[in-house]
């Protein structure tokens, strides 16, 4: 038996696989607003599933990096302009 003769619409192995993957792609979209790679917590979603998500929900953001000449002591201002 084929793994396609396997695989019916609404079995519930079918709708678990579904779920999972559709949980994959909210994951990435939730990654790619807090500034991490949409990409890479799809693939780890996969793995992790849920636990993916809790993680992407704890963690804060990630700071977009400061350009040359600005510190973070200053206040995000340039420094000796």
């Amino acid at each position: 038996m084929s793994i396609l003769a396997m695989i019916q619409p609404g079995s519930v192995p079918t709708q678990y696989a579904v779920g999972w993957f559709t949980l994959a792609l909210i994951n990435a979209g939730l990654a790619q607003g807090k500034g991490r790679s949409g990409l890479a917590w799809w693939v780890l979603s996969l793995f992790l599933g849920p636990l993916a998500t809790f993680l992407l929900v704890v963690l804060d953001p990630v700071k977009p990096p400061l350009p040359p000449g600005v510190s973070e002591a200053s206040g995000g201002r340039a420094v000796g302009v």
